[in-house]
């Protein structure tokens, strides 16, 4: 009998023991990550559904560049980050001048600081 309550106290302290250790938590930076970069990310992504994937004309034209109609798949997620920092529509136009090349460039430069952050938030933590 003292033996069995001695194995369930040691049961009872290590059980302890491990919940109380589980305080340590850590962070996901994908949880970190504002609705205007996850949206700006699945812009990205849709860009692989089957309606925005390169057409035969845009294959032969052998340019590198994003096509207008494939650049105007990630406008609004872009404008919408970069709206996120604070910049106004004037802002935006005068910057820009409202060249699709340039919008998405600037969100691509605000996505990469704000992930680089998230990454050093991270570190910092853990």
């Amino acid at each position: 009998m003292k033996n069995s309550i001695s194995c369930l106290l040691l049961v009872a302290l290590t059980s302890f023991g491990s919940c109380s250790s589980e305080n340590a938590v850590v962070t996901n930076p994908e949880t970190l990550k504002s609705p205007e970069m996850e949206a700006f990310a699945k812009a990205f992504k849709n860009l692989n559904n089957p309606e925005n994937k390169l057409t035969d004309e845009e294959r032969r034209s052998g340019s590198t560049e994003l096509s207008d109609r494939r650049k105007k798949t990630l406008i609004p997620a872009s404008l919408e980050l970069i709206k996120s920092t604070g910049a106004t529509d004037q802002e935006i136009e005068r910057k820009t001048k409202g060249d699709m090349s340039a919008i998405i460039v600037w969100a691509i430069q605000i996505n990469n600081s704000k992930n680089s952050d998230i990454k050093n938030k991270v570190q910092s933590e853990n």
